[in-house]
């Protein structure tokens, strides 16, 4: 994926050796520890433990300094490449849906009531609640595609076998938790009707496809969907759920009247971010005032600060 950046090993191990031989004894304080989340900071390596408060504390400012470079260096890649990596993400995507036959559509973020119940959802759905509603009628589009649907059930009458669609757009969830989930995300949702290869491989063979143009290491895995009762996630080696796929024909089709096999997948642009950067915190790469392309805000470069710049 053009201008992806995976080179925060060396800040890591450095860390790693400067604590490596610390005995066991006094921990990071809370404020510490939560200066170095924001810092991305990540795992065991905010689990040091130490002689001294002293030694901790020098250890605290030494790892903040590390990592406020690391932070410096993201806002110096954000001003030379002129784009986030959220908008790298869904370009790169975008352009290889292209290049394959696939064709951007654009739809309205507000979804009716009836959309979703012909989704199958209703009011005793478990993912009812997270539906972010504006009123009785209407609501912010959800981590489904039923305007796709609809598209389809139009195209079909217009257009050729097979056919090909995408969207790139926000979705949204009326909660979040941890640190993998946002109430406003970005989603890439694809859909290939009348596919020329059996739907179980021409599924497979787009999630690779997407995969391999963003240069992320993976494994495809069979899940539950609450939506569509079964699907294929798309899982990244550290155990990231980055996209669900699934073919039809399905129970829903009828509905909207489809009756023809077809494959779709939805791929979560932030997590895909998230995911080439080497993160752990979602909320970095989102849209927000407080991070900017995965770094901290609310930090300063001081006079004596050089930056590292990769090759």
């Amino acid at each position: 994926m053009p201008g992806a950046r995976l080179e925060t090993g060396e800040i890591r191990e450095h860390y790693v050796r400067m604590i490596g031989g610390a005995p066991i004894g006094i921990p990071y304080s809370g404020t510490q520890r939560q200066r170095l989340a924001e810092l991305d900071v990540q795992g065991n390596l905010v689990e040091g433990e130490f002689e001294s408060r002293e030694e901790r504390d020098r250890s605290f400012e030494e790892v903040q300094r590390l990592f406020t470079c690391d932070n410096l260096e993201r806002l110096d890649d954000l001003r030379e490449h002129g784009r986030p990596a959220l908008r790298r993400v869904g370009q790169a995507i975008a352009d290889l849906l292209v290049a394959q036959g696939f064709v951007e559509v654009t739809t309205p973020i507000k979804i009716g009531r009836g959309s979703l119940l012909k989704m199958g959802l209703h009011e005793q759905h478990p993912l009812w609640r997270q539906i972010f509603w504006l009123d009785n009628a209407r609501c912010l589009r959800p981590m489904l595609a039923p305007n796709l649907y609809f598209l389809l059930s139009h195209l079909t009458r217009i257009w050729p076998r097979p056919v090909r669609l995408f969207e790139i757009g926000p979705c949204f969830r009326d909660e979040s938790e941890g640190a993998r989930h946002l109430s406003e995300f970005t989603m890439v949702n694809l859909v290939e009707l009348g596919p020329e290869a059996s739907e179980e491989a021409r599924l497979r063979e787009l999630g690779e496809n997407v995969m391999s143009a963003l240069g992320l290491d993976y494994r495809i895995e069979s899940a539950a969907s609450e939506i569509y009762g079964a699907s294929q996630d798309i899982v990244t080696t550290d155990g990231l759920e980055v996209a669900s796929g699934v073919a039809g024909p399905h129970f829903l089709d009828e509905a909207w009247g489809i009756d023809e096999p077809w494959v779709g997948w939805g791929f979560g642009v932030e997590r895909l971010a998230m995911a080439a950067a080497d993160s752990r915190q979602i909320h970095r790469f989102g849209r927000s005032l407080i991070y900017q392309d995965g770094a901290r805000l609310n930090i300063q470069r001081s006079a004596h600060q050089n930056v590292r710049k990769r090759d």
